[in-house]
């Protein structure tokens, strides 16, 4: 039992390299900006926003902005005069409590618009550029490709398309399971904000839920334009959550210890590159390649998003009735 347990721990260690390894081969992303100008526009301005603008903005508050105020209203009694220092308690008081007002109007009129109108762009942005990967991958656009011609998740498109149905019947069923993914994924994100309050542990289990969350993201992109089924996108996944573990690992350990604004600046400018590595991960191949070295057949599964899929379906199930008291 103990060599068995050592043994797949072992697979599940190599599985999770091969993800770490893949989501570091940035050299796909420099590949395919030389081969999309519109790709190359789109990672630029992503930089440009999130890079410049928003981060810029940061650095300049906490190295000019908050430097000048305090020169301005210094908070030290050495700023005033001897025979002043009797009323120094009340003005350092006041000169503490203007700063505190002018750093808050700085984010509500600066900082905070700018963080949403960067979370907007940056979202329509985002599948703008894993659109024009996959037409340079593919030679295609999204909505004309097939999946017998794809070089990639050739198992899971043929499986995912073979009972789907065509016409009306296929909109609605993309369409609910778009919604279903945004209900799930929000559920799960729910999950990850909770696991960070857990006393020491807390931490670890918030680092792991955050890797498999953007790992999922970064794919997501290239399923939805293949056309792979929800089902069969959490199967694999959940299959395979080493993998997917080690492929979001760098994306978090770049924001883990930032604050939040700080966090959110660097993810946005490392984000698109890591949905550029997956759009060009063969991802079924890599984990076959792996697989096929293991004596123990790999890994379990591991029901990662078991608990957000109940809440999930739960809510779904409550719906009709709701509507039908209503």
């Amino acid at each position: 039992m103990p060599s068995s347990l050592a043994m797949h721990a072992k697979e599940a260690a190599i599985l999770w390299l091969a993800g770490f390894k893949e989501a570091c081969s940035l050299h796909r992303v420099v590949i395919l900006c030389i081969r999309s100008r519109p790709l190359l526009i789109r990672t630029s301005q992503c930089f440009l926003l999130n890079g410049l603008i928003f981060l810029g903005s940061l650095f300049i508050l906490k190295s000019v902005v908050i430097p000048i105020l305090l020169w301005i209203l210094p908070d030290q009694t050495e700023y005033f005069a001897a025979e002043h220092l009797y009323c120094h308690k009340a003005a350092l008081t006041l000169y503490s409590f203007l700063r505190f007002i002018l750093i808050e109007l700085f984010y509500i009129f600066w900082f905070y618009p700018l963080y949403i109108f960067s979370f907007v762009l940056s979202t329509l942005w985002y599948n703008d550029i894993a659109k024009h990967a996959y037409e340079v991958l593919t030679g295609k656009r999204p909505s004309t490709t097939q999946a017998s011609k794809e070089n990639d998740l050739t198992g899971l498109q043929t499986t995912s398309n073979a009972f789907v149905p065509g016409g009306f019947d296929s909109v609605c069923i993309g369409i609910g399971e778009q919604v279903y993914s945004i209900l799930l994924l929000t559920l799960f994100f729910i999950e990850v904000f909770a696991t960070g309050f857990i006393p020491y542990f807390g931490k670890a289990i918030n680092f792991l839920l955050l890797s498999w969350m953007y790992a999922y993201y970064c794919f997501e992109y290239k399923w939805n334009h293949s056309k792979v089924s929800l089902n069969r996108r959490l199967d694999f996944f959940e299959s395979n959550w080493p993998f997917f573990a080690g492929f979001g690992s760098p994306c978090v350990l770049a924001i883990f210890f930032f604050s939040p604004l700080v966090g959110y600046g660097v993810m946005a400018i490392l984000y698109p590159l890591f949905v550029l590595t997956a759009a060009g991960t063969h991802l079924e191949q890599v984990v076959d390649s792996v697989r096929r070295s293991f004596r123990g057949g790999g890994p379990k599964k591991l029901h990662v998003f078991y608990a957000a899929n109940k809440i999930a379906m739960t809510i779904v199930q409550l719906l009709p009735e709701a509507s039908k008291t209503s």
